[in-house]
């Protein structure tokens, strides 16, 4: 809810006395989420930034001139795609800041099967990373994000296996959702629907784009999105990016999502027809042309933006300036839009195919083909009053501009207010004309935000005064970024302006749906014009609920999300605890700029930076691992509790066990004297005598009990340096299985991290301590001293040194050591040539069928008996990276492939060059391993046991 605030009449030159009674600053959070268009009076950040800190490029001259092209276009787009960096960011850039178009990027998934190269997260962690990392690169392009609720289950080949594990409805339902709650009139995808597209979940955005196009317009299509004033919407064109897979003399495209040749087809999901051939090119957009206002080409400020996404491929080089295009084919038009503008390859808007009037006396459409006279008169002085404005205001400053702008902007309000109350407008129509004209009214609101300098920051402090003198020159405060239910906690909120007749007149808060945020008068005030300074005391309520995902999954097998608040579906995370938002007042109109809540976090070396205010519980609990397997040897196994507190606490901790379980000690105190102590607790947990040798998975919980009350989860924060971090949550739950298991004695192992890697954990459960080899020990240490050295997944991409130790590697071999590769994600040296071939071959389905091909070689036997039931039970994947070629030298132990591939054996090859032993492994055991899968176990430990088992051949 909003608060209001009593202001210091001290400060009556920038803050008008009196009680500021409460002011709608927004769309209240969880209310009227469905409604079709944003408050009018405000302008309030859908997504806060994880700084507050704009852009260079939206700031100063370059903003005002972009707010000022915003206004004189209702353009309007949405791009839709699979998964975060699937985006076309050089024609969204051009789209938003060149054209001035309202731009929506609609991703199905967050990007959770994808690959990490940044921090060891996977599944649901690493989708929260790949969100903040597209959030970055959104603010680059300049557009909303809106997310589907479908998860990333990892590479499929097909859109029928998309769709079998989605769900085609659910996919369309999200899509309908986001097209119907933004009215785009042209719709984008960079992918077609077809085997071109290279990945079965591409294939489905290609095809979803086109099917929303027919579906959000029509009433029966879902029409319980329509119950809460929700309209159907219509758009006027739809495209796919014309794909650059190339087309032989036979008419043959090669898919390279299955590795087979297949008919260059591409079915229009609108129209039901094939096309034959290579789609045509209806609109050519310059994408790669220079920007004078931005300094740049519009490609060069996207690949910045995609450059964000660092966990994919850590970070872009500069992009030099080149004429590039971006080319796509029109699937359908509308009828009212289908007469065409020009010859040939236009834009999206108007070409030989399409003509969509953008111009703001254009929005008389949308009242019908007789809109009333009154309502085209005023749409056309309103045109032609923002022409003359472009005119008159060259050579004014920013006050004498605002002084033209402001009066355009009244008459704005008032003609919005007329339509509001004609009652002989349809209920459909107005819906579209209020949307289009509450966009026009924040697009007014920024360009006199930039017109009049104002600018607005609202921070936690620790001050309850303002000094004197006011905060010019200085900073924010250092303090922590969370407050708990309950606290008190001040916030100051600072205003500028470059001109003295702005004044503010109301300064209010937006609290967290649903709760009580106390707030009394301002606590004290201070400024002149045009700079002021308020201080607020807020407190959390005891009901107020951390801050975290509102997508959650019981299991990475769910291919979707669930989510808590259907308001909040398709944002990329619930609004933030608490925003300030400030009413200023123009020549009689109001600008409304809401900001959220900030803390100062300072890093040595970075400096600081604005992280967004949250909400954490008083204490958190939490264990590591997540899971592990029981003790080989039958010892106990050791679980660490950790208990993180907010501020001083005290208590207990206890393990809830599975019967005929123990834990030492029964019962642990903490003591925490300080607001994030922590110090782990470890218990040691073993089953009684013979009650753990049964199949399956045992479950084990903390408790910490502190002040009366019981708490049973913890959060971690999930990101890295450079990225906003968010906080994940998961129970104080800890799962252990007994493996049946057996590992050749002696072995020395050492390890060369891949990103993300998580097979160095389980090898010690197993009972053996890796050796983590740095680069130094790569390059020039004794590699003797270790029997068994294994290359984690990627590991030659990410660890240059691997490379150029490859000789020292290879004569380790020679002389008796075995060396495990796992999985690369592209050519590597190895002691016998291997190749890759035109694509890494992947066995996506877990559920395919191994094929033992040599069931006496001491990998497959010793010291375990592999079987194919030891391939069951399996997640996400059989493996990726298979060789397709291989010298003689190597002998193939397994077969494998999807159903319709040919038969894959390059999964798992073993080689004996001189003494030693070398195995290449493309089986995903990363992914298995931290689900505890016994099979996945076991190879390893043959993997590990190799030398040993060769030697005694």
């Amino acid at each position: 809810m909003f608060m209001g605030a009593k202001a210091d009449n001290s400060a009556h030159s920038l803050i008008s006395s009196g009680l500021v009674t409460a002011v709608l600053l927004g769309t209240l959070v969880g209310a009227g989420a469905l409604a079709q268009a944003p408050d009018p009076s405000a302008v309030a950040p859908s997504e806060p930034t994880s700084i507050a800190l704009p852009l260079p490029e939206d700031r100063g001259a370059s903003a005002l001139e972009q707010a000022l092209r915003r206004l004189h276009t209702t353009a309007s787009v949405m791009m839709i795609v699979a998964h975060p960096d699937d985006e076309d960011g050089p024609l969204l850039t051009y789209l938003s800041r060149g054209l001035g178009a309202r731009c929506t990027l609609f991703t199905l998934t967050r990007g959770e099967g994808g690959q990490n190269v940044m921090s060891a997260d996977t599944y649901d962690a690493l989708g929260l990373i790949r969100t903040n990392e597209l959030l970055e690169a959104d603010r680059y392009y300049g557009v909303k994000q809106l997310w589907g609720t479908e998860a990333d289950f990892g590479f499929s080949k097909t859109q029928q296996e998309a769709f079998s594990r989605w769900g085609h409805d659910r996919v369309l339902y999200d899509a309908v959702l986001a097209v119907r709650r933004e009215r785009p009139q042209v719709i984008v995808a960079t992918f077609v629907g077809a085997v071109s597209d290279g990945h079965g979940q591409h294939q489905v955005s290609g095809e979803i784009a086109q099917e929303v196009f027919k579906a959000a317009g029509d009433p029966k299509v879902f029409p319980e999105q329509l119950k809460d004033g929700l309209q159907p919407w219509q758009p006027l064109a739809v495209y796919g990016m014309v794909p650059f897979a190339p087309i032989n003399e036979k008419g043959m495209m090669f898919d390279y999502a299955t590795g087979k040749w297949a008919p260059a087809e591409f079915k229009n999901y609108v129209t039901g027809e094939t096309l034959k051939g290579a789609p045509s090119t209806d609109a050519t957009i310059a994408v790669g042309n220079r920007d004078s206002l931005l300094g740049r080409s519009y490609t060069q400020i996207a690949r910045q933006g995609w450059g964000e996404q660092r966990s994919q491929n850590g970070g872009a080089n500069p992009t030099l300036s080149d004429p590039g295009t971006a080319n796509y084919h029109l699937w359908a038009v509308a009828p009212a839009a289908a007469s065409g503008a020009i010859k040939g390859s236009g834009d999206l808007f108007h070409n030989s195919k399409v003509s969509i009037d953008t111009t703001v006396a254009a929005l008389a459409h949308l009242a019908g083909p007789n809109p009333p006279s009154w309502l085209s008169a005023d749409l056309q002085k309103l045109s032609a009053s923002l022409a003359k404005f472009d005119s008159d205001r060259n050579g004014k400053t920013g006050s004498e501009s605002g002084h033209l702008l402001a009066p355009i902007y009244g008459a704005t309000i008032q003609l919005r207010k007329r339509v509001q109350d004609d009652t002989a407008i349809r209920a459909e129509a107005k819906a579209s004309l209020l949307f289009e004209l509450d966009a026009k009214l924040v697009d007014f609101q920024a360009a006199l935000k930039e017109l009049l300098g104002i600018d607005v920051v609202a921070f936690r402090t620790k001050e309850s005064r303002v000094q004197g003198g006011g905060f010019r020159g200085n900073s924010a405060d250092e303090m922590s970024d969370s407050v708990s239910p309950g606290e008190d906690f001040n916030v100051r909120v600072h205003t500028a302006a470059s001109s003295s007749e702005v004044r503010v007149s109301k300064i209010s808060f937006e609290m967290e749906s649903g709760s009580t945020w106390q707030q009394g008068e301002a606590l004290s005030t201070s400024g002149t014009a045009p700079y002021s300074d308020a201080i607020f005391k807020l407190k959390v309520p005891d009901s107020a609920q951390p801050t975290q995902p509102f997508f959650t999954r019981p299991s990475i097998e769910q291919p979707y999300y669930n989510v808590s608040n259907e308001a909040w579906r398709e944002r990329s995370f619930a609004p933030w605890p608490v925003s300030a938002g400030v009413e200023f007042t123009f020549d009689g109109v109001p600008i409304r700029v809401a900001e959220t809540v900030q803390t100062l976090q300072r890093v040595t070396g970075h400096g600081g930076y604005y992280q967004p205010l949250i909400v954490s519980p008083a204490i958190g609990v939490s264990v590591t691992p997540e899971a592990r397997i029981l003790p080989l040897d039958g010892g106990a196994l050791p679980v660490k509790v950790t208990v993180h507190t907010q501020a001083a606490a005290s208590g207990t901790v206890t393990l809830s066990l599975p019967r005929d379980w123990q834990a030492d000690p029964a019962e642990a105190k903490f003591n925490r004297t300080a607001a994030g102590d922590t110090e782990p607790i470890v218990f040691s947990v073993r089953p009684i005598d013979g009650h753990a040798n049964a199949d399956g998975t045992f479950d084990v919980k903390a408790i910490a009990h502190s002040g009366g009350h019981d708490y049973e989860s913890g959060w971690r924060s999930v990101g890295y340096p450079g990225l906003r971090p968010y906080n994940m949550y998961r129970g104080a739950d800890f799962r252990t299985r007994r493996v049946d298991v057996k590992l050749a004695p002696g072995l020395r192992i050492g390890y060369v991290m891949g990103p993300g890697d998580l097979v160095p954990e389980a090898i010690e459960a197993m009972g053996i301590m890796p050796h983590l080899l740095s680069t130094a020990e790569l390059t020039s240490a004794d590699l003797s001293a270790w029997n068994v050295i294994v290359v984690g997944i990627r590991a030659y991409s990410t660890v240059p040194e691997l490379t150029a130790a490859q000789p020292r590697l290879d004569e380790y071999v020679r002389n008796g050591g075995t060396l495990i590769v796992q999985y690369q994600s592209a050519t590597f040296p190895a002691p016998l040539p291997l190749s890759l071939g035109r694509i890494a071959e992947r066995v996506v389905s877990e559920d395919s069928p191994v094929k033992l091909l040599n069931q006496t070689d001491p990998i497959l036997t010793s010291p375990n008996a592999i079987t194919p039931a030891d391939f069951s039970g399996w997640v996400e994947e059989r493996g990726h990276s298979f060789m397709s070629t291989w010298d003689p030298g190597y002998t193939p132990l397994t077969e494998t492939a999807d159903e319709g591939q040919d038969p894959q054996r390059g999964g798992l090859l073993v080689a004996h060059p001189g003494k030693g032993t070398y195995i290449y492994v493309a089986y995903a055991l990363y992914r298995q391993l931290p689900e505890l899968v016994p099979g996945a176990y076991r190879l390893l430990a043959n993997l590990l046991s190799a030398g040993a088992a060769s030697s005694s051949r």
